[in-house]
């Protein structure tokens, strides 16, 4: 809950400025009132929600300390900890800079443009005192009146621009609530009775901050009364900041805010009611990272219940918490009016191909896939797609494969399930046997059997006869000519194979990530290869060619044969009464 203390009472006290504009540089100003002996204090290493150990004290320079008006003693333990020399319970003070350019919504930046912040990248943690109330102050850019600056946390004295003190409870609520600076948009409205903020930075003049705030609104709406139907949520207030970019897509959800990034273009604009699919997947994102809210920073696994910020944190519960979420985003986008039956299954249809277009989903389980994101979701490389599956999409599918099993059965749906893990966990730290027991409790039987083939099993997920049942049909197709092939390809000057999909066409052949596609050679002719989708045009009808690959300057003929059974799903609703329980329920 938010701190109601006194900065008097916060005997941890941060000041943040612009040190540098044009050098990406903050300033940071750190005062302890009551240090320990050898205070020590370190920087995370990695930030909750992104699974990847990111070393954010890389950043971190000229550390300094100061007590008594002295200079004092900083010794460094390793790459992420230092300790102080200093005396007990006299205030001390350090200083030091962080270097902010980057455009992520995981760490922070710093231009003339704009300043963004995540607590991780740049405050210390005070070993010893993590639960006591810390205040933060952001300070006023010197020489620039048009900045504002917006956050989750309790304002305690600021302007009307946002520069001022803020408090945090802990340093856990510190650190989960990230800082916007800049010229922004802003706008607001109310969901549940509770206030909501938008702030846009990088807009252009084109863009409709209304439009966007209506629509926000409505999957806020939504996404409240699923969790709660007619009672308020725990938040008191949230904070929504859209960082908008010439190429960009992401966000990290918080407790009672969202970092976003999105391409510009993909915004709302003035005067066009057309729904872009790049519109609808930025909904999709916000819808996303709203439904984090309860799903993972209230509700969350069990290791969750107090994070290590100095090494990972290791659960095999990925899979629901950022599974489930992917597959609750884009329906509750059609519950919510702001797309219909068919650009839903059209969404749906897109996770349903990565799926199965990963040779990984017959190699690693998805449990364990989550165990493993530290070390191979988010370190991807050319063997990815062959090694191991996305927790997100895989886990939307077995959310799916549980909905609508739940509801052919007739005894409950998904939806209650997670109503009742939030009561039955209090809103707090979650096992697999929660998830288990509340399926047994609701849907009137044990499903062991599921979870030990859709979770930690590598089995296909019975899909298609989930789908019919509920009035979808699935539609074979002939797959695009790099999944036939079997690879993926960087479309480059000249083309570039990327992955190498495990058991195709490509692989048989001998082609390799990191090769270059030059030509083909089709009865004796030789054919250069400016595009992919000429290969068809210069085969013919020829079902066997030679591939003209350079490999660390090398040319290598390649005999490739061109399949033709390899299929891609397409969903057709044909039977609308039927979905409509589960596509738009009444909530």
């Amino acid at each position: 809950m938010p701190s109601t203390s006194s900065p008097r009472s916060a005997s941890v006290h941060y000041r943040v400025e612009a040190a540098d504009l044009h050098a990406h540089l903050f300033r940071v100003t750190l005062s302890i009132d009551r240090p320990a002996a050898g205070q020590r204090v370190s920087l995370p290493v990695w930030i909750p929600g992104s699974y990847l150990v990111r070393e954010f004290s890389r950043n971190l320079q000229r550390l300094a300390a100061r007590q008594n008006g002295q200079s004092i003693p900083v010794q460094q333990l390793d790459k992420c900890n230092w300790q102080i020399g200093c005396v007990p319970n006299q205030p001390l003070q350090l200083s030091y800079e962080v270097y902010a350019f980057d455009h992520s919504v995981r760490t922070a930046w710093l231009d003339t443009q704009r300043g963004f912040f995540n607590g991780t990248s740049l405050c210390l943690k005070v070993h010893g005192q993590e639960s006591s109330v810390h205040a933060l102050e952001l300070v006023n850019v010197k020489g620039i009146h048009q900045w504002q600056a917006a956050t989750g946390l309790v304002p305690h004295k600021c302007g009307k621009r946002g520069f001022g003190t803020y408090l945090a409870a802990d340093y856990d609520e510190l650190v989960d609530c990230p800082v916007e600076i800049g010229p922004f948009w802003s706008g607001d409205f109310k969901a549940g009775g509770v206030p909501h903020r938008m702030v846009v930075s990088g807009a252009t003049e084109a863009f409709d901050g209304a439009r966007l705030l209506e629509d926000v609104q409505k999957i806020c709406e939504t996404e409240i009364r699923f969790w709660h139907e007619r009672k308020r949520p725990l938040h008191k207030s949230y904070l929504f900041m859209l960082n908008a970019v010439d190429d960009g897509y992401g966000g990290l959800e918080h407790r009672n805010s969202t970092a976003l990034i999105a391409a510009r273009r993909d915004l709302p604009r003035l005067g066009e009611a057309h729904v872009t699919d790049g519109y609808v997947t930025l909904l999709g994102l916000i819808s996303h990272e709203y439904f984090h809210t309860w799903n993972v920073k209230h509700l969350r696994p069990a290791e969750f219940a107090q994070y290590d910020y100095g090494s990972e944190n290791y659960t095999q519960l990925l899979w629901f918490f950022e599974g489930f979420t992917s597959y609750y985003d884009d329906l509750l986008l059609r519950r919510a009016g702001l797309i219909d039956d068919a650009n839903y299954l059209k969404l749906l249809n897109k996770t349903i191909n990565q799926v199965l277009q990963t040779p990984g989903r017959q190699v690693q389980a998805v449990a364990q896939a989550s165990f493993d994101a530290w070390v191979k979701y988010y370190r991807q490389d050319e063997n990815t797609a062959n090694a191991t599956v996305s927790y997100y999409t895989k886990g939307a599918l077995v959310a799916l494969c549980f909905d609508l099993t739940l509801r052919e059965e007739g005894k409950t749906t998904l939806d209650a399930v997670m109503r009742a893990l939030w009561q039955r966990c209090k809103a707090g730290p979650m096992t697999e046997a929660d998830f288990a027991a509340v399926l047994k409790d609701l849907g009137g039987r044990a499903f062991t059997r599921e979870i030990a083939a859709w979770v930690h099993g590598t089995r296909e997920l019975p899909l298609e006869a989930l789908l019919q049942a509920h009035g979808v049909a699935v539609l074979e197709e002939p797959a695009q000519l790099p999944q036939r092939l079997g690879l993926r390809m960087n479309e480059t000057t000249p083309l570039q194979i990327k992955t190498v999909l495990r058991g195709g066409a490509a692989e048989q052949a001998g082609l390799a990530a990191g090769d270059e596609w030059l030509g083909v050679e089709v009865a004796g002719t030789g054919w250069r290869l400016a595009k992919l989708d000429d290969l068809p045009f210069y085969a013919g009808g020829h079902k066997k060619i030679t591939a003209l690959v350079a490999r660390d300057r090398r040319l290598l003929r390649l005999e490739l044969n061109l399949p033709a059974a390899v299929t891609t799903w397409r969903l057709v609703l044909r039977d609308a009464a039927r979905a409509q329980p589960w596509l738009a329920p009444h909530l």
